[in-house]
């Protein structure tokens, strides 16, 4: 390597995208010298370790959109890494199920999508919803068979396991500095020099992106998505996964039940506004994180436009009554004394200046840098064609 750089590459961000992009580095270019920097003491603090489980089908996801082919071919790979490394993992396929008249048009049309997609498709009336799911009821519904479950934070760790890479945990960055010939990254526990930089910071990865000299265009604006669990009694009310049909009015995918490895079934999520970036309940709050959002001309935006769907969010955020009213519309022997409340997640949602959320995974790239701005669900499905994309991006600023 030579006394001028520390590492080829340097990834910032310890979660399941920066470890699959070393994994990918190591693959693509054996001997190449990796440095992961986590700011928290362990791997996959935060989307990663707070993600449902689910390998994601790719039925929702426009046709030809970076999340449709990355979730597609990632979740037939996530299957095969799983078996080949011997991860938990189980194919379950999952219901959408339609609760009424009105959501049959777009079921019909997700069964279309899915179709084009080469999903293996199987499209139930009300009567054919009882054999996959007994006390699941509507009017309609989709089987998925290609939807299963994983072990995320497991498979991450294999990630970091197969790279080789240099793990440093407990390093917050603190400042970047670029050159034409490479980027020294200052962290709270001293300085790596690299000779690229790839930004895989999650939820701070537009601050990152600033840090580096680079203006991306967006902010994250974090939703906190909040889950109950079923009490074991409960639990037996539902054998798989259970989703609404996607209301387009609102961005997010609505209450579903997800039955986990482990034979429990989380419910949720809600999707409220998190008063800090890490804000995993209504008492965590931060200043910087509170102004960065409410600053940003795009979140007045979004707000305008989403209002009405996020009042709905909220008053189920705050009445476990009016959430289990939600629920029953898909499970109707459920009581609101069944849920047990679980751990939150955070999404780390970029939004652009004109209030859109950004819908797919996101990349830019300036000199000597890759940065992942946005990459939500179903990015850990996705993980092992996404750490691809992100690791030719940086082996060919790598060449420059």
């Amino acid at each position: 390597m030579g006394s001028r750089y520390d590492c080829d590459v340097v990834i910032i961000g310890g979660g399941i995208v920066g470890l699959s992009t070393a994994y990918a580095v190591s693959v693509a270019r054996p001997g190449a010298e990796v440095i992961v920097l986590e700011k928290e003491p362990r791997l996959g603090a935060h989307q990663t370790g707070h993600n449902s489980g689910v390998i994601h089908s790719g039925l929702y996801y426009k046709p030809g959109s970076l999340k449709a082919r990355f979730a597609l071919a990632g979740a037939a790979e996530m299957v095969e890494f799983c078996e080949e490394q011997g991860l938990p993992y189980e194919v379950t396929g999952k219901l959408v199920v339609a609760v009424d008249e009105t959501e049959l048009p777009r079921l019909q049309a997700l069964a279309t999508r899915g179709r084009e997609h080469g999903l293996p498709i199987r499209e139930l009336s009300a009567g054919e919803i009882a054999g996959y799911e007994p006390h699941v009821r509507g009017v309609g519904a989709l089987h998925v068979g290609t939807t299963g479950l994983a072990d995320f934070p497991a498979v991450a760790q294999r990630y970091a396991a197969l790279s080789g890479a240099r793990i440093r945990t407990g390093n917050a960055v603190t400042a970047i500095d670029r050159r034409a010939d490479g980027v020294t990254v200052t962290t709270t526990l001293g300085e790596v020099r690299a000779r690229v930089l790839v930004n895989c910071a999650g939820l701070y990865s537009d601050r990152i992106a600033r840090l580096a000299g680079d203006e991306p265009g967006l902010r994250i604006v974090p939703f906190r998505g909040e889950y109950f669990e079923l009490s074991p009694a409960a639990a037996a009310l539902v054998r798989g996964l259970v989703y609404p049909v996607p209301d387009p009015a609102f961005p997010f995918l609505g209450v579903h039940l997800t039955r986990d490895l482990h034979g429990g079934v989380h419910v949720g999520p809600n999707a409220v506004p998190a008063l800090a970036r890490e804000g995993y309940g209504w008492r965590r709050i931060s200043l910087r994180d509170l102004a960065e959002t409410v600053s940003w001309p795009g979140t007045w935006s979004l707000a305008s436009r989403h209002w009405r769907a996020e009042a709905v969010e909220l008053h189920r955020s705050l009445s476990p009554r009016a959430f289990t009213a939600a629920l029953r519309r898909l499970l109707p022997d459920i009581t609101e004394h069944d849920l047990v409340p679980a751990p939150a997640g955070v999404r780390a949602q970029a939004v652009d200046r004109s209030g859109a959320l950004v819908d797919d995974f996101a990349f830019a790239e300036g000199p000597r840098t890759v940065h992942v701005l946005n990459a939500p669900s179903p990015a850990a499905t996705a993980s092992l064609p996404i750490g691809r994309e992100i690791a030719s991006r940086a082996l060919a600023a790598l060449a420059e």
